[in-house]
């Protein structure tokens, strides 16, 4: 897709989907064969449920239909929501990942699996598994140091917990806030 068709799809589009208190996170058009995919991904802090893609598409056809952005050839409209592993690239991804593990590979060439514990405008706090029997560790790592970041997906956590607690964040942030003090 054009950059010149992307920002007028953008243009056109961000209003009617910021209207639904969704955040339009990606605009992609590509082939299938004859017809013409237009792919527009949304996302919310409480996620985005089947209706409200449903809706949306609905909105977004209409509103195509009344412009030219997307010409006179066919194609298929899909309106979707990131997935699970979807790659972590602004602040409110972090944000929204918060208690969810992350794969984080670093511009040094390491990599790290962590949960995100928080996320400020920095970098996120994080508490590193433990292994074979050991504790966790806290660390905090700065958004300049991350190359790529994507979710993991976890089909049981071992502790059995399916989210940190307040208090589990506070003592995280203790015990980062210390180590930063050593």
């Amino acid at each position: 897709m054009s950059t010149t068709q992307s920002d007028r799809l953008r243009g056109l589009l961000e209003p009617l989907v910021s209207a639904k208190d969704l955040d339009l996170e990606e605009i992609e058009v590509s082939r299938a064969g004859r017809r013409r995919v237009l792919r527009i991904v949304v996302d919310s802090d409480e996620g985005v449920e089947l209706d409200a893609c449903a809706e949306l598409s609905r909105a977004v056809s209409e509103l195509l239909d009344e412009s030219d952005a997307m010409g006179e050839d066919e194609y298929v409209l899909e309106v979707t929501s990131p997935g699970a592993e979807r790659p972590l690239t602004e602040l409110r991804h972090y944000r929204r990942a918060t208690g969810r593990l992350a794969r984080l590979q670093l511009h040094d060439g390491g990599e790290v699996v962590a949960r995100i514990i928080e996320a400020d405008e920095e970098g996120i706090d994080t508490e590193i598994p433990g292994v074979k029997g050991r504790k966790p560790t806290a660390r905090r790592i700065a958004f300049a140091e991350i190359a790529k970041a994507r979710v993991e997906i976890e089909f049981s956590r071992k502790d059995g917990k399916n989210e940190i607690t307040q208090d589990d964040r506070d003592d995280i942030l203790n015990d980062i806030q210390n180590e930063e003090e050593a």
